[in-house]
């Protein structure tokens, strides 16, 4: 099974969904963050489940869609996978913000 590394970038994203939400409903900001981040267990055992990022056609960027957020990540290598960035579907993604790695 590979292991997944939240970056410092993914998890602040989570954090800010969860705050953005939570001045609607604050159980729902919980629903949302906690289904965001379990649902990245799917990659563990299959890494290639998301597809290629369409921004950059890269083979070892790849993203999850889940709801109105695309989870993208980076496959490292057989044994590591890099969360990278929770992003809104309805703003353009940077390659900045992907691009930083955690260390």
């Amino acid at each position: 099974m590979v292991k997944i590394v939240w970056t410092e970038r993914a998890v602040q994203d989570l954090d800010d969904i969860a705050q953005f939400i939570a001045k609607d409903s604050e159980r729902y900001a919980q629903e949302v963050t906690r289904s965001l981040f379990e649902s990245t267990g799917l990659i563990e055992s299959h890494p290639k489940a998301g597809r290629i990022v369409p921004e950059y056609n890269l083979v070892y960027l790849r993203e999850l869609i889940r709801g109105s957020y695309r989870i993208v990540y980076r496959i490292v290598d057989k044994h590591r996978i890099d969360i990278l960035t929770v992003h809104h579907s309805a703003r353009q993604l940077n390659i900045r913000r992907i691009s930083r790695k955690k260390k």
